[in-house]
């Protein structure tokens, strides 16, 4: 986000709002922490389209004084619209503390908790800043959804519900009571909506037309081997995921053998074209792998248009019908199709730190041998025996657990 200060959606009493974040920059020795908002009052609005018509035509805030606020100022409506990734549910805080600790509700927690507490400190709000100062838990998870594993992992997150059902209320009240939409001209909200449409439909047509180039073959083989040449000097690999009707663009690279996708904290980005994908990637974002070393090389070709996202043979995995070929039968399985699946399934795990994949997959379970009978075969094997019902329940329950690792961008 142009000018590290980034727009925001709250999930408030009231509804959905959204306003700025400056994360915090310094400034001599000082360093400094804001939001939209002036004395006590937090700025929130409606819409998109309400946000962008006060920042073209208020200073009347804290903001103004930050360094590069000519720069916000000057962005379309379109660039003011909040990510996934800078989306935080402050009302179903508690709801998210009372569901089951996976990688994705742990992050989702972590990240809205610290909202909450940078809100708190910006705000100068005694009731957010007692809270969190009185449970210094809440502040960070160092190891991730694996901190609330086993018996004392499930306790140390029953713990961590109970804290934010007894206390979570006061946080929201002091929240509400520094909220404020001010007033807006009708004429430059209407004027940023024609924006934000017009940017819509030009986004459609455009995916469409990516689209329809996705499904042509390429007639210049030179351009393709760039493409190819890229990605192999940087060292990390477009993929493509086809489950059920869904397709799905990300990034994957090995450092020293361990699988690092485009993502954080276990939860993989994945984006529905190559143009979303690579719009994301022309912008700033808080994932791992932006500390990869080659990482910056493909930022720049991002930014400068150059950025050829061509997703290999081998980089191409499709999920859709192998569990219903698994309950047929090893000779309906398609077993390459089912060796990639498999790599796929394995590197997510491994990038969550988790074990499930690998257990899932031994030769002392049903499922670990039917697939080793087909990805290793061995003449002397005897071949698994009908019914395959449970190979396929256990199959279906891997792949469910990989789609939940996706956060759509």
């Amino acid at each position: 986000m142009a000018g590290d200060i980034v727009p925001i959606t709250l999930g408030l009493t009231d509804g959905d709002a959204v306003t700025l974040w400056a994360p915090r920059w310094r400034e001599g020795d000082d360093e400094w922490q804001a939001v939209l908002g002036q004395d006590e009052d937090l700025f929130v609005f409606d819409s998109v389209a309400e946000l962008a018509a006060f920042i073209r035509h208020d200073d009347e805030h804290d903001l103004s004084e930050h360094p590069t606020w000519h720069v916000v100022k000057a962005l379309s409506a379109a660039e003011l619209e909040p990510d996934d990734e800078h989306t935080f549910d402050l009302v179903g805080v508690p709801e998210l503390a009372a569901s089951e600790p996976t990688a994705y509700t742990v992050a989702e927690l972590e990240d809205t908790l610290a909202m909450a507490r940078n809100l708190g400190e910006v705000c100068d709000l005694d009731a957010v800043n007692t809270f969190f100062e009185a449970h210094p838990e809440l502040t960070s998870f160092p190891s991730g959804h694996h901190a609330f594993a086993g018996p004392d992992g499930e306790k140390r997150w029953f713990a961590l519900g109970k804290i934010i059902a007894e206390g979570w209320d006061a946080v929201l009240d002091a929240l509400d009571d520094v909220v404020t939409t001010p007033d807006v001209d009708d004429s430059a909200v209407a004027l940023a909506e024609a924006e934000l449409l017009a940017a819509d439909e030009n986004d459609v047509e455009a995916d469409d037309a990516a689209d329809s180039e996705d499904d042509v073959e390429p007639l210049d083989a030179d351009t393709t081997d760039d493409a190819d040449s890229f990605w192999v000097d940087v060292g990390i690999d477009p993929i493509k995921i086809i489950t059920g009707n869904d397709e799905y663009y990300s990034l994957r690279c090995y450092l020293d053998d361990i699988p690092v996708f485009l993502g954080k904290d276990g939860i993989i980005y994945v984006f529905r074209t190559p143009r979303a994908l690579g719009r994301y990637l022309a912008d700033k974002h808080n994932h791992e792998l932006a500390h990869v070393s080659t990482f910056s090389e493909i930022q720049t070709a991002a930014v400068d248009g150059s950025l050829d996202i061509t997703v290999t043979d081998d980089n191409i995995y499709v999920l859709t019908g192998l569990v219903e070929d698994i309950a047929s039968g090893p000779e309906n399985v398609d077993a390459e199709q089912l060796d990639l699946a498999v790599e796929l399934l394995n590197d997510a795990a491994d990038f969550a730190d988790d074990d499930s994949v690998e257990e899932a997959l031994a030769l002392t379970n049903p499922l670990g041998w039917y697939v080793s009978y087909l990805i290793k075969p061995d003449l002397s094997r005897m071949a698994p025996g009908p019914p395959f019902n449970e190979e396929a329940q256990g199959f279906r329950d891997l792949l469910h657990a990989l789609e939940e690792r996706f956060r759509v961008m």
